[in-house]
């Protein structure tokens, strides 16, 4: 077991759900990256998901794509963002999740992208725009490492494909809860919690809900459903304006609650 899924593991165990909060390195500059994630460390998240700014995101919403671009103009690469971590890497002892599109890992060079991620100390990949069929070659990279492949599954996933993307995940299996780009939603889809229920059924690894949760009661709410929930939008807007208790106060919401439902 990688570690990313033993943090979870331990998390659910604690009688919490796992909270994984998403932040856009560099956004702010890139000096600013050690202070948040510490910050969310001490908060008390489960992991942390890094996302690394591109100039043609097919997953994101408004908020994390205006992140990417101010990220951008601070000159910011998947590189740079590697090598500040590895500067932090004494400190950040939380698991570190790298949310990055394909193309910058091109760029970088498969095997040496994910040498350096194990030196750095990276727990975890998710590649958005890799799908199962392509990403055995990466997959091979990943295999005696301690970094976790983690696929996507969305609502509109057949019985079958869901079967053979949870066959891959390692650390959690990421169960996207909409139709669509990351972003605040008032309200989900009537089948969503089904949905997640049934992810949850066929996975072997636990399983997260991303996109669209913004509020402590949807935080909740999902988390009924699922072993954790991770929350982007809402987090990287909190930081633009350096609304430091509005992260907090969601996060707490988040890790601290035990009345959480489990479900089957």
């Amino acid at each position: 077991m990688k570690t990313l899924e033993k943090r979870i593991r331990e998390c659910n165990a604690e009688g919490k759900k796992a909270f994984v909060p998403y932040m856009m390195a560099g956004d702010g500059g890139l000096a600013t990256l050690k202070e948040k994630l510490l910050f969310l460390q001490e908060a008390g998240v489960t992991a942390i998901e890094i996302g690394i700014p591109f100039s043609d995101p097919v997953a994101d919403g408004e908020a994390i794509q205006r992140a990417g671009e101010r990220a951008l103009a601070e000159g910011v690469t998947l590189r740079t963002v590697l090598t500040e971590l590895e500067r932090c890497k004494e400190e950040v002892i939380v698991p570190l999740v790298v949310m990055t599109y394909l193309n910058p890992v091109l760029a970088f060079g498969m095997p040496q992208f994910v040498e350096t991620c194990k030196k750095v100390g990276i727990s975890g990949l998710i590649i958005p725009d890799l799908p199962l069929e392509e990403s055995a070659p990466l997959r091979n990279e990943l295999k005696g490492t301690d970094i976790a492949w983690i696929p996507l599954v969305s609502l509109t996933s057949p019985d079958e494909r869901i079967k053979r993307i949870a066959e891959s995940a390692e650390g959690f299996l990421y169960a996207v809860t909409v139709n669509g780009i990351t972003g605040k939603r008032s309200d989900f889809a009537e089948e969503l919690n089904s949905h997640l229920r049934h992810v949850k059924r066929i996975s072997a690894v636990p399983v997260l809900a991303g996109f669209g949760i913004s509020t402590a009661a949807q935080v909740k709410e999902m988390g009924n459903h699922t072993d954790g929930v991770i929350v982007g939008s809402a987090i990287v807007e909190a930081f633009h304006r350096n609304e430091l208790k509005t992260i907090h106060k969601l996060v707490q919401g988040g890790v601290k609650r035990h009345e959480f439902v489990n479900e089957t």
